[in-house]
């Protein structure tokens, strides 16, 4: 009996015929090894992801410029690709590398985890390892936020948050207030308070939700008002996606009054901007107050694993799920709370205080910041404002138009919400080309470059990421933009 196998070459697909195999032997695909993935080329690395992950997006990455780069390996605060050279992280993952990359304290206590041969699935059993991360976000956490649900993922983990809150405030009290700009996950429960069409499409989503203005405390008493039936409310304590937004300190405070006042649980959303981004650990700890419920994930898994964890206030988790008949009904799933990447978790939470790295995410954050202002008022045709706090930073470019001489402005402007995000991409690109410095960018105002780098930066990465943008501006838009379609070109 021959068993069929398929094989690739570049392009195209053919069959091949496997030897023959006894009965009761399945033929081995033709599967590459994890050295035969280490090896493997650009080329081929473009052809797999073309034919296999994401042919749009790879579109995407050749504009860029950033299909040209394979990572061979990635130490602190740099990347090192296929000829050595150091890329400066200020993208981190979407703040992802609190640590920066490959931290010896982490690869040490996953290393000794792996040589010990500790257990990773404790669904059966109770896990020490789960118990005692739990443990220290109940720690760490300020207030009555003690009830905690690990997972794998951010979408996960605010899809458990919402859940919570969703049942502790009853089935009359159903709906659920979020923002516009906001960005919650892509898993079908928060897309519905995720405020993006490019990423609700035409999904059918729930439709207990009401969208107020981010930062409009107005708005939102208008609403609780209007609607006895609203019982949550979820915003991102600092909108990444919106592009690096902030609410004052007030708002914050009215806001935790007002929830109060009317019963609805708030949930804070501190996937990206927690784990010490935004110089505390929490974001909304800058502010003086509590919500009822929060949700991390990204640096938690101290950049190496995957790792999410929801926290709720005791009575309000009890509420939901706290007698024996509803204890199951989000309980922690396959993964959620698995061993190594717990043990990974615990680690990373002992790091950042060890290091005092939320203090350093503060000290650093004014310095870049204040090196970004002097950036803009240097170059205040092209850079509209720098904002953020702790290492959770943005810069918005002017729309293209108002970039270039007074003459062209009117023909040009025409075409502004066509171009939007066209400038932060020549920088984005060029950045990476010349000057070997990664950034990211936003997903709702295009103009908008964010600054996310491992809280392990120094002044010297920030002097040499200021000196590589000064360096970059300073050429002028024609320039910019005639180096990038050099660049397209070859």
């Amino acid at each position: 009996m021959n068993v069929m196998t398929k094989t690739e070459t570049a392009g195209a697909r053919q069959v091949v015929a496997a030897p023959s195999v006894g009965h009761n032997l399945l033929a081995k695909p033709a599967l590459m090894s994890v050295e035969d993935a280490k090896a493997m080329d650009v080329a081929r690395m473009t052809d797999l992801f073309k034919n296999h992950v994401n042919p749009g997006q790879l579109h995407f990455m050749k504009l860029l410029g950033f299909n040209k780069v394979k990572v061979e390996r990635a130490e602190g605060m740099h990347y090192i690709d296929q000829n050595g050279r150091r890329i400066l992280d200020f993208f981190g993952g979407f703040g992802s590398l609190a640590l920066g990359h490959n931290h010896p304290r982490i690869l040490d206590v996953r290393q000794r985890f792996q040589e010990e041969k500790r257990h990773e699935i404790a669904i059966a059993f109770m896990s020490q390892y789960a118990s005692a991360l739990s443990y220290n976000l109940a720690q760490i956490a300020p207030g009555e936020l003690d009830m905690v649900f690990l997972g794998s993922s951010g979408s996960e983990a605010m899809e458990a948050a919402v859940k919570v809150a969703e049942r502790a405030a009853g089935p009359k009290r159903p709906k659920v207030v979020y923002a516009e700009n906001s960005f919650h996950g892509k898993t079908k429960g928060v897309l519905a308070i995720t405020d993006g069409q490019l990423y609700r499409a035409d999904f059918k989503v729930a439709d207990n939700t009401v969208k107020v203005p981010f930062g409009d405390i107005d708005a939102i008493e208008r609403a609780f008002v209007a609607d006895p039936e609203i019982g949550v409310i979820v915003l991102e304590t600092v909108q990444g996606g919106g592009g690096i937004i902030q609410a004052p300190e007030e708002f914050w405070q009215k806001l935790r009054a007002l929830c109060d006042r009317h019963g609805v649980i708030w949930v804070a959303d501190e996937v990206q901007c927690g784990v010490g981004r935004t110089g505390r650990f929490f974001a909304f700890e800058h502010y003086g107050v509590v919500p009822d419920v929060t949700a991390l994930a990204k640096s938690l898994g101290g950049g190496k694993t995957a790792m999410a964890a929801m926290i709720a206030r005791r009575d309000v988790y009890m509420k939901a799920y706290g007698t024996p008949k509803t204890a199951m009904i989000h309980a922690q799933a396959t993964f959620g709370g698995i061993g190594e990447a717990c043990a990974t978790a615990i680690e990373t939470l002992n790091v950042l205080y060890d290091e005092a790295l939320i203090d350093n995410s503060a000290a650093i954050g004014d310095y870049l910041l204040e090196r970004l202002r002097a950036v803009q008022a240097k170059h205040p045709k092209i850079v509209k404002d720098v904002r953020g706090k702790g290492l959770m930073l943005g810069i918005e470019f002017h729309d293209f138009s108002q970039t270039l001489p007074m003459v062209l402005r009117p023909i040009v402007s025409v075409l502004d919400d066509k171009l939007k995000g066209s400038l932060s991409g020549f920088v984005g690109a060029l950045l990476l080309r010349d000057y070997g410095v990664l950034v990211a960018f936003t997903e709702y105002n295009r103009n908008v470059i964010r600054l996310e780098p491992p809280l392990i930066c120094g002044r010297e990465h920030v002097d040499q990421f200021i000196e590589a943008l000064d360096g970059l501006l300073s050429r002028g838009i024609v320039a910019i933009v005639k180096d990038f379609v050099k660049s397209q070109m070859k």
